[in-house]
């Protein structure tokens, strides 16, 4: 099942709206076929296992890190391919919490007189999957804050310089998540004062979907965000209040509009993810800025937050890392809970769920 896991987590970012997953045959204590799911509408990884397996995958035992699917989709039911191959055992560390199968595949395959078992590596086997069984259970993309700020709680000298607050180390461990995300997302504050290409800088990593909140529309078509070539499109979230000159513009710079009620140049960052959500976005990492991250933490859609903690100081008068929470009573913060920390180089990472 180790093994199972750790092929599983070459799929993250790769197999959306699908889960990652990886799938171990296993005869005579000796691994005869492995796989796992490299993107959607190709096969799972139980049938990639099960195919290198060949025949004698009969009588065999599947490790697998997701219950197997049951029903049709893109791709026939894995189930099915499971008790075509003749495997007696299946052993599956974690059950699908998606409604079209939630027990179905195990049901299946005891009805086929299969021998079946959960709960092997559960927790490992669930981080791996946890984006997408939030998604597929909340029906919008498990968020990602990532947060990078002094140790006074400042990202950006008054005069707004900001590149770089942290180190080379925490820069590398936050191209490593763009490459395993759906989506990165920024507000129009960030695209202005450092203009990012929101590209990931990982050999052999991909670009995820690059998304700017706007609501007045302040970027323009020269920003790199929108004029930077990659496979990944770029997305702006606006009002629709904002010009349709400068819609028109950016459009015709290649970027996509989608434009939400607001007030005041001021969106609900819940129907944004609603959005990418109906799109297949799983997974979405929040760069910034401060009133972006504030608006999420207020709407409470904030999952996970990963904050960078640099040894400086700037003052009261830089930046700060947050807009208004409007919090009046300390029981009433947002806390984070079953929190880690790890150095990158001189700075620390603080990473936990959020809980409000």
């Amino acid at each position: 099942m180790a093994r199972a896991v750790a092929l599983a987590r070459r799929g993250l970012g790769r197999t959306s709206p699908n889960p990652p997953v990886g799938a171990v045959v296993v005869r005579a204590g000796r691994i005869i076929g492995e796989g796992w799911h490299r993107r959607a509408g190709g096969p799972h990884a139980e049938v990639v296992a099960l195919r290198q397996a060949g025949t004698a995958a009969r009588g065999a035992t599947l490790y697998v890190t997701l219950e197997p699917c049951s029903h049709h989709g893109r791709t026939p039911p894995c189930a099915d391919a499971v008790i075509a191959a003749g495997v007696a055992r299946v052993v599956a560390a974690v059950g699908d919490p998606n409604p079209q199968v939630r027990g179905r595949g195990l049901r299946k395959l005891r009805a086929a007189r299969i021998r079946t078992e959960t709960g092997v590596l559960a927790d490992e086997a669930g981080e791996v999957s946890a984006w997408w069984r939030h998604f597929v259970v909340q029906r919008r993309p498990y968020v990602l804050l990532k947060l990078a700020a002094t140790l006074d709680g400042r990202i950006a000298t008054a005069r707004g310089e900001s590149r770089w607050v942290s180190g080379a180390p925490a820069r590398r461990f936050v191209h490593a998540l763009r490459d395993r995300v759906d989506a990165v997302m920024v507000g129009a504050g960030t695209v202005l004062a450092d203009d990012p290409a929101l590209t990931c800088r990982v050999r052999g990593g991909r670009d995820p979907l690059r998304v700017v909140v706007d609501g007045r529309l302040r970027i323009g078509p020269r920003a790199r965000v929108v004029r930077q070539r990659s496979a990944a499109a770029t997305l702006v979230a606006t009002t629709e209040a904002a010009s349709v000159r400068r819609r028109r513009a950016l459009v015709a710079a290649g970027a996509e509009v989608l434009l939400f009620p607001g007030r005041g140049g001021r969106m609900r960052i819940g129907a944004l993810l609603a959005a990418l959500g109906a799109r297949g976005v799983v997974s979405v990492l929040v760069e910034g800025g401060g009133d972006l991250a504030a608006a999420m933490l207020r709407e409470r859609v904030v999952d996970r937050l990963l904050l960078v903690s640099v040894p400086r100081l700037l003052g009261g008068d830089a930046r700060p890392m947050l807009g208004a929470l409007g919090i009046a009573r300390l029981a009433r913060t947002p806390r984070l809970v079953d929190a880690r920390v790890i150095r990158l180089g001189s700075d620390l990472l603080w990473e936990g769920a959020v809980q409000y």
